[in-house]
């Protein structure tokens, strides 16, 4: 089905809508400390989380949205929050992850499950899904690399095996990543610990 775009507008409220592949997609956005995010949703759950940009993120905002269903609140909610360097349990959060292959969706399941001001490395997540061959972290650093909800599923807290950062794709790249796990009080990025 090719891709449509309409724009609802009720109660003073506009939110973008995309149909592809017969689902509905809605976007939000937000202001966080790092910057202006974006969300994306179906019925299904969170389909998609952007990062700031240095040109901004155009889009309706939450702030005059009333139909927005309460799992991309707490998303925003817990989005906001970490950017803020306050710790917040986002592995609740329902996500539309139909379009992503098994690998992907193993690597995310165990990266959720890193706490923050945690880290592990690629090595260690591809041992957490069963994976103890050569490949494996490689394979995990891939799936993260492609994967397309930040925060959510907290690939900033995967680091290589000599615990130096390395590979993060969203805007700001690893000074991003860094900044993510200074806020979060990770060990050796920041004398703090926000989340003890």
């Amino acid at each position: 089905m090719p891709l449509e775009v309409h724009t609802a507008t009720g109660a003073g409220s506009t939110v973008l809508n995309v149909v592809m592949n017969e689902r509905v997609t809605h976007l939000v956005t937000f202001d966080t400390a790092l910057g202006r995010c974006a969300v994306r949703w179906t019925d299904a759950g969170i389909s998609g989380v952007l990062l700031p940009h240095r040109d901004g993120r155009p889009g309706p905002s939450i702030d005059d949205l009333a139909d927005v269903p309460r799992f991309v609140r707490r998303a925003i909610e817990g989005i906001t929050a970490t950017m803020a360097g306050e710790a917040a349990e986002l592995r609740d959060i329902p996500l539309d992850d139909q379009d992503i292959d098994e690998l992907r969706r193993a690597v995310y399941a165990a990266t959720r499950d890193i706490a923050p001001g945690a880290t592990r490395s690629y090595g260690e997540v591809a041992r957490a899904i069963g994976r103890t061959d050569h490949e494996g972290a490689r394979d995990v650093g891939a799936a993260l690399a492609k994967n397309p909800f930040p925060v959510i599923v907290p690939c900033h807290r995967v680091l290589a095996a000599n615990g130096k950062l390395h590979g993060f794709s969203a805007p700001g790249g690893l000074e991003t990543k860094r900044r993510m796990l200074e806020l979060e009080g990770a060990p050796g990025f920041g004398q703090q610990s926000l989340f003890g």
